[in-house]
């Protein structure tokens, strides 16, 4: 028997090398950040800091990411590679980047970015044995019978007899200290809890994607140079 898996989700998990000192500086300036949050109440007892929501949301406009940045570019046109996109075809905007700082039993739930096309996240400090990203699924286009894949009291029935890749309700990925991973914006994920009492930093961004040129104005947003606030 043959079984075609047909319209899968690409997610790309790569490493980054980074000098020790230059990890150093990342990570006592996104410290630097946390002792200066804007918006201290945002953050739930349970749930993680995050830049963007304390002010500091563009970590590409900050000189000690310069190196980090560049790299992930790279990681970004492989991407579009892997999905058999030309990149000469369409230009790439970073819109947002922030670190995430995660302590004790904390987590980020499950969420998307609906206002990019593709996001990623670098760990910049992460124990072995730490919470891993998870990826939820929404469509489950296996689903023969409504509700036969998330129901608790189906699985409790043991009517799902194995929790595999076909049927599950959400995948880990293990990631370690230097991976990035990228994935579809629209993709909805979060983290596990923290399994650790050590810290977990990590950087993560949005990224738009533009048309180089006129040939491509009706299915994508054109170049920004042809744009007028109004």
């Amino acid at each position: 028997m043959k079984v075609l898996n047909l319209f899968p989700l690409s997610i790309i998990q790569d490493k980054i090398s980074i000098d020790q000192i230059v990890k150093k500086e990342m990570t006592e300036e996104i410290e630097s950040m946390l002792l200066n949050s804007k918006n201290k109440d945002f953050k739930g007892p349970q749930d993680s800091w995050t830049g963007d929501t304390q002010g500091f949301e563009y970590l590409y406009k900050n000189n000690k990411f310069d190196l980090l940045f560049k790299q992930i570019k790279i990681k970004l046109i492989n991407y579009l590679n892997h999905l058999g996109i030309n990149e000469k075809k369409i230009d790439l905007y970073m819109t947002r980047s922030w670190a995430t700082i995660s302590n004790g039993k904390e987590r980020i739930k499950q969420h998307k970015h609906q206002q990019s096309h593709i996001s990623f996240a670098y760990y910049l400090k992460k124990d072995a044995e730490d919470a891993n990203i998870v990826f939820f699924e929404e469509y489950f286009r296996n689903e023969i019978v409504p509700g036969l894949f998330t129901s608790p009291t189906l699985r409790k029935a043991g009517v799902i007899g194995k929790v595999n890749l076909f049927n599950a309700p959400s995948v880990d990925i293990k990631v370690e200290e230097d991976d990035i991973v990228i994935f579809p914006s629209k993709a909805l994920h979060g983290t596990q809890v923290n399994k650790s009492n050590k810290q977990r930093i990590s950087i993560s961004g949005d990224v738009v994607c533009v048309a180089k040129d006129s040939e491509l104005l009706e299915n994508m947003m054109p170049p920004l140079e042809k744009w007028d606030k109004m």
